[in-house]
């Protein structure tokens, strides 16, 4: 099993978990993504999506390293789940796209 994928293995509007903050969130994001803070994932499980049989959740922040801290928990609670490598810096940088909610020239920051 494999506990990462890159950008430009998904799709432009996958469903990923996002774990950066608020603020990180605001200034842009992946448009599939779904916002749980990495501090506030324990107590928000029941809100992940399933998992495909055959793809495990993406999660996301910044760079990898909090989503990577987070996918090695997940695993471990028996989740299937992968880090984005590179995070939210590689998904723009390979050209994917980002959004805010609010309208907003998107930015990763």
């Amino acid at each position: 099993m494999t506990d990462y994928t890159t950008p430009e293995q998904l799709a432009d509007d996958a469903v990923v978990v996002d774990v950066r903050e608020q603020n990180e969130w605001d200034a842009g994001h992946a448009p599939g993504a779904i916002h749980i803070p990495m501090g506030e994932l324990p107590s928000r499980l029941d809100e992940l999506p399933e998992s495909d049989e055959r793809d495990p959740l993406p999660i996301i922040c910044r760079s990898g390293n909090r989503s990577g801290r987070v996918v090695a928990w997940l695993n471990q609670q028996g989740f299937d789940s992968a880090n984005v490598e590179g995070g939210m810096k590689q998904w723009m940088y390979v050209g994917k796209p980002v959004v805010t909610d609010s309208g907003a020239d998107a930015q990763v920051i």
